[in-house]
């Protein structure tokens, strides 16, 4: 029997549980992708266009606060789940998140619809560490490569279809459904949790949290690794922008009828009289169908080359993505630069990574990157407020997007060269 199940290889090597969790990443993406994809249009649109009508500074603060919780939670949640299942830790998880998108879908007042989504987030919070501790569990040194792989897929997959066919749909009924979308989506895996999943084996010892609060405070001490993520982090302000002034810019300033035109006379090859429209969700789905089409290859490309190097590359393609969208209003120059910008991110973040490991001490390597998703917190806590903020001073205020995707173009030049100093000055020799 032994031997049998070694000469298992590829998808075949994978257990049920394995692609049980990629069904529940699939579908929880899917209506996390397909809320944020229209999130900051519904909320600043008049009631008399079926959205909400708030300020876009209020927005901003939604946007700072429920973004960082999806990148701070999954420290506590990690070592909670370990303590005391995954399977109860997912029923929780699934509870809050689908409750969350629930009482959003009914909400109008400001104040209830911020505690709505900071439902969703801390459930969404939970169940991130939850999926990736079970895949790390059920693959081994053979095939988690290729187990991880296809978890990244199974997000962009999500993040891809959800917007592009069911948000349209969606909000031709009404805007809130897309939230009852998204609470049907996520509650429903409540039972894959309760008749499929299998609690995998728990580790021989859990960390309590005393000690993941003192590995926090440990990689804290390190100014090196701090400063790292300080400077990683401007570019994540430009990433958050994807979610709100970009979908802004779209609604407000953008005429999209030569997209429209091209896809239309597409569709007419299969169908009479098509009428597809470019919208806000379709931003999404050009980051992520950017990235399901071409990571591999550009995963190729960099596989050999310097991380450091590597991530200012992958940077500066997402800066030159953003400045592009202050060059000009026409259809095909926005799309180019939401294509250039995703370029940038899929050759920038996994390198990130790599070189975190690179510059943690041998000895902490897991932990330091356990930590490294900081960039995170701190790009979207800035990002939502001060993307409001400058979006009603140059674009409401003085009509100037121009100016506006500059300066963010300049966040992303004083990151390459904070990196560039980093490297310079404060680089470990293992690096």
């Amino acid at each position: 029997m032994r031997k049998a199940a070694e000469t298992k290889s590829g998808y075949k090597s994978f257990p049920r549980n394995f692609w049980t969790v990629i069904v529940m990443e699939f579908f929880e993406r899917g209506s996390y992708y397909g809320v944020m994809s229209v999130l900051s249009i519904y909320l600043i649109m008049s009631p008399g266009e079926g959205g909400l009508g708030f300020s876009k500074e209020g927005v901003g603060a939604i946007k700072s606060t429920i973004t960082p919780l999806l990148y701070l939670l999954p420290i506590l949640a990690g070592a909670l789940a370990d303590r005391f299942g995954y399977r109860r830790t997912l029923m929780m998880a699934f509870t809050v998140m689908s409750t969350g998108y629930f009482l959003t879908s009914l909400s109008s007042s400001y104040s209830l619809v911020f505690l709505s989504l900071i439902l969703m987030a801390v459930g969404a919070g939970f169940f991130k560490p939850v999926i990736s501790g079970t895949i790390a569990r059920v693959t081994d040194e053979n095939n988690s490569t290729l187990g991880f792989g296809i978890f990244y897929w199974s997000i962009n997959l999500g993040a891809f279809i959800f917007p592009l066919i069911l948000v349209p749909f969606l909000k031709g009924i009404g805007w809130n459904y897309i939230f009852i979308m998204a609470a049907v989506g996520t509650g429903s895996m409540l039972l894959l949790n309760l008749f499929v999943y299998k609690e995998p084996p728990r580790p021989a010892s859990t960390k309590p949290l005393s000690e993941v609060l003192k590995g926090i405070l440990m990689v804290l001490k390190d100014y090196r690794f701090v400063l790292m993520i300080v400077i990683y982090s401007g570019f994540w302000i430009l990433y958050f922008q994807m979610f709100d002034t970009v979908l802004w810019y779209l609604k407000e300033y953008m005429d999209m009828t030569p997209v429209n035109n091209f896809v239309n006379r597409f569709l007419s090859l299969f169908v009479e009289n098509p009428s597809w429209k470019f919208d806000t969700e379709h931003v999404t789905v050009i980051n992520a169908g950017a990235i399901i089409a071409l990571q591999l290859v550009v995963s190729s490309i960099v596989k050999k080359t310097p991380a450091l190097p590597t991530m200012i590359v992958g940077i500066a393609m997402g800066t030159l993505g953003m400045g592009i969208l202050a060059i000009s209003t026409y259809a095909w120059v926005f799309i180019a630069g939401l294509i250039v910008f995703s370029i940038g991110e899929m050759t920038a973040h996994p390198k990130f990574i790599s070189y975190i490991g690179l510059i943690a001490p041998p000895d902490k390597k897991a932990l330091y990157l356990g930590y490294s998703f900081l960039y995170g917190v701190i790009g979207s806590g800035i990002g939502g407020i001060l993307g409001a903020t400058l979006y009603v001073k140059f674009v409401d205020e003085m009509g100037r997007p121009g100016l506006l995707w500059f300066i963010f173009s300049m966040i992303g030049v004083a990151t390459i060269i904070g990196l560039l100093l980093f490297n310079r000055y404060l680089k470990p020799k293992a690096a």
